[in-house]
């Protein structure tokens, strides 16, 4: 491989974590939304036995949970107070969060 060639992709590469991050700057304050449910569903969603686990859960049947527990629709001790806190958009999130994680 031409010297000039490996300098370019060294160059390129250095540049590729940054310009990741920035491409998707909320990444950081969705894991952050996310670190609030940990109290109840452990760390990354890996919840103690007698919670349950969001780790590696459906999206779709996170947001939906979520929002049965927003709209009163799913009976709740305190995730109905909870949910009330995160737009529609958050709840999406935090579920995708929860959907990528891997299970324990």
């Amino acid at each position: 491989m031409n010297i000039r060639v490996r300098l370019l992709t060294i160059v390129a590469l250095s540049f590729a974590g940054p310009w990741a991050v920035a491409q998707n700057p909320d990444a950081l304050q969705v894991r952050s939304l996310a670190a609030s449910c940990s109290n109840c569903h452990g760390t990354n969603g890996n919840a103690e036995p007698g919670m349950e686990a969001l780790a590696g859960a459906n999206k779709d049947d996170l947001i939906k949970k979520m929002l049965d527990f927003k709209t009163g629709r799913k009976p709740a001790t305190i995730m109905h107070q909870l949910s009330k806190g995160y737009t529609d958009a958050q709840v999406a999130d935090i579920a995708g969060y929860f959907a990528a994680q891997k299970k324990q």
